[in-house]
């Protein structure tokens, strides 16, 4: 759906958030396994557990509700028995779709974020986010012919992304799109909402230390069980290190019970006449954002941080840094297209550059 990092920058992140030491607390173990088809990117799920069978429920846990958050929040397609957001998309213009909680809860969500003033995180932008994603895979496929989509197409388009024309029938369980052009995509929050719903299920059955790790969306549960450190330490991929190098990492933030989500140029791309054209598109602009290489968000919500990830990316410096200083627990790293780096407050007590660590 929406940020789905390269194999190599999720393999990363699991390396980070999986390292432990050879002395552990005797009672628990370590144990990881991951995910291949859910939301397009890689899953990793990372527990200390006092027993093989105890990471295993969990595992399974993980793995139902995964399955079954990719299918409500999939816009590509169909599947027997459930009405998702391809479904309201089907049937725009023409009839409210019943839908699960979870997928209306979403919606709710992301839509309120839109009209409190946040403009730049728009679920309803999904017919120019359309074009762009037919223009970038056959750029992909065929790139000496790679073109940019017609700005009059963009402009059309545009017209039919007013997110006041989602309604949303709480009592009746319903979405409707009250105008037949419409289409919602969720990926610039959906992957961390499932994210954070998964972590907060796996909370309340009883586990006590993990991580998941979902292809850029990072959320952590208690503290690592290793008998070593105090705290998660979640690598913060740099865009610029070469692809194969044994060490991409640009820093490394520390954390517990918190998420760490990142959005950048380097994830999902493609070239036209050597110039490279990403998948964070402005909706003012209707093209994709230049204000930095990449951003890192921390804050204990996985699936705000991810909508944060994007609309703080699709603001210029000042007023991205403005809206970040302005929420509660909310820290950024932001890599400006020189490379130069620049972070809130609070950022500087969870990164190592600053002299965290993993022990508090």
């Amino acid at each position: 759906m929406k940020k789905i990092a390269p194999f190599c920058a999720a393999l990363l992140i699991i390396a980070a958030i999986s390292a432990c030491s050879c002395q552990r607390q005797p009672e628990y173990t370590r144990h990881s396994d991951v995910m291949t088809d859910y939301f397009n990117t890689l899953i990793t799920f990372v527990a200390y557990t006092k027993t093989q069978a105890e990471y295993d429920a969990y595992f399974q846990l993980a793995q139902t509700r995964f399955a079954q958050l990719h299918k409500l929040y999939d816009i590509y397609s169909n599947y027997e028995g459930i009405n998702n957001i391809k479904t309201v998309n089907d049937k725009a213009g023409i009839e409210p779709v019943a839908v699960h909680k979870d997928l209306l809860d979403l919606v709710k969500m992301a839509k309120e974020w839109t009209l409190s003033g946040h403009r730049k995180t728009n679920i309803a932008l999904g017919p120019v986010l359309k074009i762009w994603h037919q223009y970038r895979t056959e750029g992909l496929y065929d790139p000496e012919n790679a073109q940019l989509p017609p700005w009059g197409d963009l402009e059309t388009a545009a017209r039919y992304t007013d997110a006041s024309k989602i309604i949303i029938d709480e009592p009746g369980g319903t979405i409707y799109l009250a105008d037949r052009h419409m289409s919602l995509d969720v990926g610039a929050v959906a992957k961390g909402y499932a994210t954070e719903l998964v972590a907060r299920e796996l909370e309340t059955a009883g586990l006590v230390s993990g991580a998941i790790s979902a292809g850029g969306n990072v959320r952590t549960i208690g503290k690592p069980r290793d008998g070593m450190r105090d705290r998660w330490g979640i690598g913060i991929f740099n865009p610029d290190s070469p692809v194969f190098s044994d060490d991409r990492n640009l820093d490394t933030v520390y954390i517990n019970d918190a998420s760490v989500v990142s959005s950048g140029d380097y994830q999902r791309y493609y070239y036209v006449q050597g110039v490279r054209y990403h998948h964070l598109v402005d909706p003012a602009t209707l093209m994709p954002a230049g204000y930095y290489r990449a951003l890192t968000v921390v804050t204990a919500d996985s699936g705000l941080a991810d909508l944060l990830s994007t609309e703080l990316f699709l603001l210029p410096y000042e007023e991205s840094r403005q809206l970040a200083e302005s929420l509660e627990d909310v820290e950024v790293l932001w890599i400006m297209p020189d490379g130069a780096i620049r972070v809130t407050e609070g950022m500087t007590k969870l990164l190592r550059s600053y002299g965290a660590s993993g022990r508090d």
